[in-house]
């Protein structure tokens, strides 16, 4: 079932299963504001049954990054150029990129879990679109780059809280200081990538993924993803704490006793 298909990015629903896929190969998905207007969309028209989302991408190329024409004069037709947003008022500089944002940040809504398939380049907004998922399946020729500040910006997409929640502070800042490519083999070892698998393994093995994921009852992985998402924020003991109210919350609804 198609539930969106405009601006680059079409969405489907299967059963549990929703696909978000970027449909501008031609310029190797690059990224545009009605690009994040539609991925923003997308995460508003998904159907409650939806378990499992799916990011995926056409052609040899996860995404590019932000299509380079936002920063020429005309900019990109029927879009206000970033030239000119730079003269805005800082209220409004600052309500257009929370409004970009918002492409980024559903991904890891607690109802759902979040697989990024990444293949190719995966280039500052493609490499935060990637970030803002929960999971990643990567072919073996990505290349992650966060090419802001070799551009004289800073990655401003939500993908910097990911990335150190990843990789840690040292190693962020080295990644994006420099803009340098992360191949595959590092992106495995360092956390970048749940998995890495050849190009024409990689559907295969992110519908195995998903599959695994829904294997499990929903209200346990729910319970189990917001555990796990906010222990960086809670103490040892806090930790604890919230295992047992969650396991409280999971045994009553077993044995019949929910609310």
């Amino acid at each position: 079932m198609t539930l969106l298909d405009k601006d680059g990015v079409h969405v489907t629903a299967e059963g549990e299963v929703a696909t978000v896929t970027l449909t501008n190969p031609a310029r190797r998905n690059a990224q545009t504001p009605a690009t994040w207007r539609a991925l923003a969309e997308a995460g508003r028209v998904l159907p409650g049954l939806i378990r499992v989302v799916v990011l995926r991408a056409e052609g040899k190329s996860f995404s590019a990054g932000l299509d380079r024409r936002a920063f020429e004069p005309e900019g990109i037709e029927g879009e206000l150029s970033f030239l000119d947003l730079a003269r805005r008022t800082d209220a409004e500089l600052d309500a257009a990129v929370a409004e970009y944002q918002q492409a980024f940040t559903w991904w890891r809504r607690p109802d759902l879990v979040s697989i990024a398939a990444v293949q190719g380049h995966a280039i500052g907004a493609g490499f935060q679109l990637a970030l803002a998922c929960d999971l990643r399946v990567c072919a073996h020729d990505v290349q992650f780059a966060m090419r802001e500040t070799s551009l004289g910006l800073v990655p401003d997409l939500a993908g910097t809280h990911p990335l150190v929640g990843l990789v840690g502070y040292a190693r962020a800042l080295e990644i994006c200081a420099t803009g340098r490519f992360v191949h595959a083999d590092e992106a495995e070892r360092v956390g970048l990538a749940n998995l890495v698998v050849d190009a024409a393994q990689l559907e295969g093995a992110v519908t195995d993924l998903a599959a695994a994921l829904l294997a499990s009852p929903r209200d346990a992985v729910i319970e189990t993803k917001a555990l796990l998402a906010g222990a960086g924020a809670r103490s040892y003991d806090e930790q604890r704490a919230a295992e047992r109210a969650a396991q409280a919350r999971r045994l009553r609804d077993l044995a019949g006793l929910g609310e």
